[in-house]
């Protein structure tokens, strides 16, 4: 059972980024805004907090190019499976493997944790599309951090 204060939040969050879609089953909470566009999520500890009075940026997730709207509660996390530098191109000089918006197949390169002087290719195990990239190049990437997010069905495991 969700509480009054928990609905003004809600509507409040609706307002504010022009969200067209509520819905909550299940002990799940789903917000949808039409398709095409960005709808902002708040980095802060309660979710239901404003952006405005949330202690950290916001991030922004673009809805999927199919034309539905992202499930936030349905990303798949890509994470790295060890310690080392995260590289986004093979190269400086090279474009990235990937970006945000962009469709994967299972098998692509999604990018390169050099560890120890090894190049270590990180592949996608689904198909899906980008949503997130959570490191900057150059980044040190910890194990277990999340590298990518993306929407899809399925599982990424590495």
């Amino acid at each position: 059972m969700i509480d009054t204060n928990t609905v003004a939040a809600l509507a409040e969050i609706m307002r504010q980024f022009g969200l067209t879609r509520l819905e909550a089953r299940d002990g799940e909470i789903i917000l949808e805004k039409t398709p095409g566009t960005i709808v902002p999520v708040t980095t802060a500890a309660n979710p239901f907090a404003s952006a405005a009075t949330a202690s950290e940026p916001l991030q922004y997730f673009p809805e999927a190019r199919s034309g539905s709207p992202v499930d936030f509660n349905r990303l798949t996390e890509v994470r790295s499976p060890i310690v080392g530098v995260f590289y986004i191109a093979p190269s400086p000089d090279s474009p990235a493997f990937v970006t945000v918006g962009g469709q994967v197949k299972k098998g692509d390169i999604l990018c390169i944790i050099e560890a120890m002087k090894l190049m270590n290719e990180i592949a996608a195990e689904q198909d899906g599309e980008i949503v997130d990239i959570c490191l900057n190049n150059g980044d040190i990437a910890e194990f277990g951090q999340v590298l990518f997010k993306m929407a899809g069905d399925g599982v990424i495991t590495r």
